[in-house]
């Protein structure tokens, strides 16, 4: 069932409303709110590649503030083992049985700050949960709670003793983006506001989310738009830069994604400008470069921006 003009209406409000007041304390970046916002609106999650210092942690607080859920912080080290991050039985003397001790998984909204620099094996065990949303301990599978966002960091400059994610699990992201540092005017905006109260307060609560997901979910992408994420989808691998392109779960999250961002602006279809506007960073990291290209300074920024310009966009919805 195609989602109503009256469902999408209160989507775009409920939708700004939440952009607006997030922005009343995470000033300056609106594309990075919106992003973030769309991860976990299309039931995905988000990877930010970003120096430090740029306010990753603060937004996730923000987020999870504004939509009434619950947040979680976790410092990856080389040291931090799966249970860490799963939770863990431990044995009840007393009760003489074993009970389960919740790990920060069990949030909304879980940030894996640097996840670079925990071991691969604890690295899977987090995007074990993302993907299947659960986990099993002890032969017991527990759900998280939804909706439920991972919001990933890694440092671009610093990889000394760090284990580079996996390019398919780099793919189990929705997308990859960045907040970057902000301009003059911001920054003294920021540093004027420190010491003033933090004026971001819950607006909506986590239902909301949920049900902002099924309005995204039922919102309406023509044929000839599908047809057009695909053919981007396989001009990812025919370019020439290319070692391996984007998998057909890459047209999956544009799709989705698309249509979160047609809704947010209160459209009850999706258009070919939705999807550009979102080609990079959904299909960017998903990209494997040769080392010609990568040593040429190309970037997959790059090609997925020359493949825009190449691959044809329909020209009417019908």
């Amino acid at each position: 069932m195609a989602a109503s003009e009256k469902d999408i209406k209160w989507f775009s409000e409920t939708f700004q409303k939440i952009v607006t007041n997030i922005e009343q304390e995470f000033i300056g970046k609106p594309v990075a709110v919106k992003h973030i916002l769309s991860s976990i609106v299309a039931g995905g999650h988000i990877l930010l590649e970003d120096v430090p210092g740029t306010g990753k942690t603060a937004l996730a607080r923000i987020l999870s503030k504004t939509i009434g859920g619950e947040n979680t912080r976790v410092q990856f080290t080389p040291d931090l083992l799966p249970s860490d991050i799963t939770g863990i039985s431990v044995y009840d003397q007393k009760n003489k049985e074993f009970v389960f001790h919740q790990g920060p998984v069990f949030a909304n909204i879980v940030l894996a700050d640097e996840i670079n620099r925990a071991s691969p094996k604890t690295q899977s065990a987090l995007l074990e949960v993302m993907e299947e949303g659960k986990v099993t301990v002890d032969g017991i599978t527990r759900e998280v709670p939804s909706p439920f966002l991972v919001i990933a960091t890694q440092n671009p400059v610093e990889q000394a003793g760090t284990y580079r994610l996996p390019e398919a699990q780099l793919d189990r992201f929705l997308m990859k983006t960045s907040i970057g540092y902000t301009d003059h005017q911001t920054s003294v905006q920021i540093i004027d506001g420190t010491l003033k109260t933090h004026s971001a307060k819950q607006v909506v609560k986590t239902d909301d989310i949920v049900k902002m997901q099924n309005i995204a979910e039922n919102n309406y992408m023509d044929p000839s738009v599908s047809d057009y994420i695909i053919r981007l989808v396989e001009a990812t691998r025919a370019a020439t830069q290319v070692k391996f392109g984007s998998s057909i779960r890459g047209g999956i999250s544009l799709a989705k994604v698309a249509k979160v961002w047609a809704a947010s602006v209160g459209r009850n279809f999706v258009t070919p400008d939705d999807v550009k506007e979102l080609a990079v960073v959904v299909l960017g990291h998903r990209l494997i470069l040769e080392a010609e290209a990568e040593f040429d300074g190309i970037t997959p920024e790059a090609v997925i921006n020359q493949i825009l310009l190449d691959v044809s966009v329909p020209t009417a919805n019908k």
